[in-house]
């Protein structure tokens, strides 16, 4: 993962264009700021689905202070969004294994936290035998702790050398604590902010819209590779999920049957269908994720790129496309929070491929970058998330349509506006209501889908 040097914050949020020589530099230093904190605290490569994998990285924090000692006990407190989640998902290198337990004693086998969200790429046959056995003799445990509203993951582990815990919070790598017997080995500064309220993603609520293409216009060389990187790296995970005989599979059916013209709508959908696919088969290959998401990176890298590779845009201006769509998204999440009742590949990272697309072909023509915002957070507000699971790579085929729709009708002149439903005069004002029925009208979804969802798999209820 890439690090940025981290400097004050300003909560200005006067476009740098239109202030004095001065003060735009200013300004300008805030805009490359967040967009670094950005892509460091949300853009990086991730094997798998990023919520397992998170709890194997603490699994791997915590082991790490234990080595030489034998496994005894695993426990798994998680939030239950983690919990949701985790609850389906296959992951990488495990045969088709699914859920976070697994994940979680391959990662405490492992000790391997130096990977980060890559670390079941260093899983063995040797290991997946143990994790499996370790399994099997039900010596690992997991909890729902419904207190918690934002992203946590807490992993305690008991050897024949002693104890150790590690805690994520607010973010799939924000390490709060590491413990070995009780005594702090790390802990995260006190003050530090987690979760929404972390530093960086308060400076993002108090952005316009204008600010975030102001921080992508700022991007400097280093970040502009970084986001080539991601973009390459996305296509090779598409590439390997096309031979799955799985969603981006059959859209490639139906257009060869003439159900499907043979568009930018359709080979777009394809492209990201097929990554969604890879990522959730569990097939070994990394994707750059947005948002602390791999789908979510899917959308914000992949709609931007092919729309703009398919109309000529430059290679440039589509790379500041995709810094526009991981702020973007990262501006929504910061509302929404990272693991919402509402589906976030669908409508976070499509609000960022839209505007993405509307900036390539318009620039900074912030009527019409707000309008497609407008319209596709009406569009697709009400999808929820039940999970990670192969039926994402549908979600992701919705929301990469709706992003070019959107997109295109707002370069129209065309969209949802402030008299319809919740959108709100602005494009910030209809994210914060998004945020509000998330929050508090959608508040017992995910209770309600979690019951579900164990009901039907038959697994012991998470702890109250």
């Amino acid at each position: 993962m890439r690090h940025a040097t981290r400097r004050p914050f300003s909560e200005a949020t006067t476009p740098a264009s239109s202030l004095p020589p001065e003060e735009s530099e200013v300004a300008r230093e805030v805009c490359m700021n967040i967009l670094k904190e950005v892509l460091t605290r949300e853009v990086f490569p991730a094997l798998g689905c990023t919520e397992p994998i998170a709890v194997a990285y603490a699994a791997s924090l915590a082991g790490r202070e234990v080595s030489g000692g034998q496994l005894q006990d695993v426990f798994i407190i998680v939030d239950p969004g983690v919990y949701k989640n985790g609850l389906a998902v296959a992951v990488p290198n495990t045969n088709g294994e699914r859920g976070n337990l697994i994940a979680g004693v391959l990662g405490a086998l492992l000790k391997r936290p130096d990977l980060k969200m890559e670390v079941l790429k260093a899983v063995t046959p040797e290991c997946l035998a143990q994790a499996k056995a370790f399994l099997q003799e039900k010596r690992a445990r997991i909890a729902c702790d419904k207190t918690q509203t934002g992203l946590y993951i807490e992993v305690r582990l008991q050897t024949t050398v002693g104890a150790a815990r590690a805690v994520l919070q607010g973010g799939h790598t924000n390490v709060l604590l590491i413990e070995k017997d009780g005594r702090a080995i790390f802990q995260a500064a006190k003050g530090e902010a987690t979760g929404s309220e972390c530093g960086y993603r308060q400076t993002l609520k108090t952005m316009s819209l204008g600010d975030l293409v102001e921080a992508a216009e700022a991007a400097d060389a280093e970040d502009l590779a970084y986001i080539q990187r991601g973009i390459e790296m996305n296509l090779a995970v598409s590439e390997a999920g096309h031979g799955l005989k799985k969603v981006g599979y059959y859209l490639d059916d139906l257009m060869a049957k003439g159900y499907l013209p043979d568009d930018v709508f359709s080979s777009t959908k394809r492209m990201t269908a097929a990554a969604a696919d890879a990522r959730m088969a569990g097939m070994s290959y990394p994707v750059m994720a947005s948002g602390g998401s791999g789908n979510q990176g899917v959308v914000a890298i992949l709609v931007p790129y092919n729309v703009g590779r398919h109309f000529k845009v430059s290679e440039e201006t589509i790379v500041r496309s995709v810094a526009l769509s991981h702020l973007l998204n990262g501006y929504v999440k910061s509302y929404t929070s990272d693991l919402s009742p509402i589906c976030g590949c669908a409508i976070a990272a499509g609000v960022g491929a839209a505007a993405a697309i509307v900036y390539q072909q318009a620039g900074k023509d912030l009527p019409k970058i707000s309008l497609a915002v407008n319209t596709i957070v009406s569009d697709l507000g009400g999808m929820l998330c039940d999970g990670a699971k192969e039926g994402c790579a549908l979600k992701v085929v919705s929301s990469t349509d709706a992003a070019i729709r959107a997109a295109y009708m707002a370069l129209n002149g065309h969209g949802v506006t402030a008299v319809e439903g919740f959108v709100g005069r602005t494009a910030e004002e209809t994210i914060r209501n998004l945020s509000r029925i998330g929050h508090i009208g959608m508040a017992k979804v995910d209770d309600t889908m979690i019951e579900i969802m164990i009901e039907k798999t038959a697994l012991p209820p998470p702890a109250e």
